[in-house]
C-alpha cells in the first residue's frame, strides 16, 4: 500500500510545484498563506457559534416555561434571536471574505471602489434602503414581534419570520406572504398587550330578551370560570346586552377579553357553548320566515303563487288582504255570467 501512495504524492507535489512556479510563488509564501486562511475560517466558525449561542441565551433567558402560551417577552426575544443570527450571519461572512482577499490582493482600491459602487447602489436602489430603515424602526419602536398577528399591507397573518428587510406572514390559509418592510406604511397589531372575541348572538323577536340576557350572562359566567379556559382570559366576560334590531330577530353582544391571539379558540367555544344552552332552554334563534299565499286560478290580477318575506301577514291587513274565497256559483270560464 505504501509503494502505491508514494508516486500518488509525488505526482501531487510536482503538480503544485508547477502551479507555484507559474505564479512565481513560493512554497514558504503558500504554507504561511495557507495558515492564515485556515485561522481565518475557523475564527469565523467560532464566532458564528458565539452568536448563535448568544441567540439562544437571549431566547432561554425570556423563558417562562409555560409551553402553552408565548409571552410578549418571549415573542420580542425570538424576534432579537433572528436578528442577531441574520445580521452575525451576514456581518462574519463579509470581515472573512475580506480577510481571504487580502492574503491574495491588495484590498484598499477593491474597498475604495466597493464604497463607490455602493454609494451609485445606493441611489439605484432606494427602496431597499427604505425597507432596511422602516425595519430598523420597527425594531427599536417594537411595532411587532415575531408570533403576533397582524395587518399590513393589505395582508395578514402570523409573523412567522423579521429581518430588516422584510417580515414574513402565514395566514390562516397557510399562504406565506412576504412584505417588504418599505411597503408597510399602516399596521394593525391585533395580539399586543391583550385580544377580544366579539361575539354576537341572533335570537328571535318571541323570545323573552331579559331572560336570554340572563342565560347569556350564566353562560359567560360559567365559562369564564372554567378551569380549562380560565387561563385564556384577561377578565372576565362581559354581556352588553341589545346591540341592534334585525329582520328576523334580536342581536345580543358579548365581549371576551383574552390573553394575545386566544381569542379565535375562545371565541369558537364560547359560540359551541351558547348553541347547546339555547337548545337546552327552548331559545329559539333568529331566522328569517316566509309565507306563501296561494290565489284563485281565476283571480288574474294576481299571481297564483305569491312568496312574501319577513314575518307573517295578519289576516284583515289591509296593506296585505287575505285571499278572497272562491264563489261556488261562479263560472269556471271567466267573464261568462
Amino acid at each position: 500500500m505504501p509503494s502505491l501512495t508514494r508516486p500518488i504524492m509525488l505526482d501531487l507535489q510536482a503538480i503544485l510545484d508547477r502551479i507555484l512556479a507559474m505564479f512565481d510563488l513560493k512554497p514558504a509564501v503558500m504554507r504561511q498563506v495557507a495558515l492564515k486562511l485556515v485561522v481565518t475560517w475557523l475564527l469565523a466558525w467560532i464566532g458564528w457559534q458565539l452568536v448563535k449561542l448568544v441567540a439562544r441565551r437571549v431566547v432561554a433567558v425570556a423563558d417562562d416555561h409555560h409551553a402553552d402560551t408565548a409571552s410578549f417577552r418571549e415573542k420580542r426575544a425570538a424576534t432579537i434571536a433572528q436578528l442577531l443570527r441574520s445580521a452575525g450571519w451576514g456581518v462574519l461572512m463579509i470581515l472573512t471574505i475580506i480577510l481571504t482577499l487580502k492574503q491574495f490582493i491588495d484590498i484598499g482600491p477593491v474597498l475604495g471602489a466597493t464604497a463607490v459602487l455602493g454609494l451609485a447602489v445606493s441611489f439605484g436602489a432606494q427602496s431597499l434602503v427604505k425597507d432596511y430603515f422602516a425595519g430598523f424602526f420597527i425594531l427599536l419602536e417594537n411595532q411587532f414581534v415575531v408570533g403576533d398577528s397582524i395587518e399590513a399591507a393589505g395582508q395578514s397573518g402570523v409573523v412567522e419570520h423579521l429581518t430588516l428587510r422584510a417580515v414574513t406572514l402565514r395566514d390562516i390559509e397557510g399562504t406565506v406572504h412576504i412584505i417588504p418592510n418599505g411597503q408597510i406604511t399602516t399596521l394593525s397589531n391585533k395580539t399586543r398587550g391583550w385580544s377580544r372575541a366579539v361575539i354576537d348572538v341572533g335570537v328571535g323577536y318571541d323570545n323573552d330578551i331579559d331572560a336570554v340576557i340572563a342565560v347569556l350572562r350564566q353562560e359567560a359566567d360559567a365559562f369564564g370560570k372554567d378551569a380549562a379556559w380560565s387561563g385564556k382570559f384577561d377578565s372576565t366576560p362581559d354581556v352588553l346586552g341589545v346591540e341592534s334590531f334585525g329582520d328576523t330577530g334580536v342581536t345580543i353582544r358579548v365581549l371576551l377579553r383574552t390573553k394575545p391571539g386566544m381569542q379565535g379558540e375562545v371565541a369558537r367555544e364560547f359560540r359551541r357553548r351558547v348553541v347547546i344552552r339555547l337548545e337546552r332552554e327552548g331559545i329559539k334563534g333568529a331566522r328569517s320566515q316566509q309565507t306563501i299565499n296561494i290565489h284563485p286560478a281565476h283571480d288574474a290580477s294576481r299571481p297564483s303563487v305569491e312568496v312574501v318575506t319577513g314575518e307573517p301577514a295578519v289576516a284583515g291587513n289591509a296593506a296585505n288582504p287575505p285571499p278572497r274565497a272562491p264563489d261556488p256559483n261562479a263560472s269556471p270560464i271567466p267573464g261568462a255570467t
